[in-house]
């Protein structure tokens, strides 16, 4: 039996007080993270945006959708370096295709770094499958770097039951 607590996160939206903390996950996880003013624009236009929040340690997790003509876009989903290979991430790309399936959307997209092999095997392990690539889309030293672009299809939510 450990001795360590068990993390016993709760998920939430996003709210512009927890940006400091979203920055901070993002900085440390990322080269090249997003700004501070990218997840306000997020927040502001509507996205669907969630934290994944430990009550001792606050957000440790996150994730950011937009909505588009029938299908929703993943653009962002990281989880703090010091609590990943824990299943949060799994947990967080579930929630995603919820969204979407109960939004009536047909495909969930995303796009992820070539290099960024653990979360090429996540996603393909929940179904998505390599539909093309972007070259050159992420900024990277000393050159930048080819996206690869997934996609998976989603089965409809079908009838409203009264």
């Amino acid at each position: 039996m450990s001795a360590l607590p068990q993390p016993n996160p709760r998920q939430r939206p996003m709210t512009l007080g927890d940006l400091d903390a979203v920055a901070a996950i993002e900085s440390r996880a990322y080269s090249h993270p997003w700004s501070h003013g990218n997840f306000v624009d997020s927040l502001v236009a509507g996205y669907f945006a969630d934290v994944l929040d430990d009550p001792a340690h606050g957000p440790i997790g996150y994730f950011v959708a937009m909505a588009g003509v029938d299908e929703l876009h993943l653009l962002n989903i990281t989880v703090a370096p010091d609590w990943q290979r824990r299943g949060f991430g799994s947990l967080l790309l579930d929630t995603v295709r919820l969204l979407a399936v109960r939004a009536g959307h047909a495909s969930l997209w995303l796009e992820v770094r070539e290099s960024n092999l653990r979360a090429l095997a996540l996603y393909g392990r929940r179904g998505f499958v390599h539909v093309g690539t972007r070259r050159d889309y992420y900024p990277a030293a000393p050159q930048r770097e080819n996206a690869v672009v997934m996609r998976l299809a989603l089965a409809p939510a079908g009838p409203a039951h009264g």
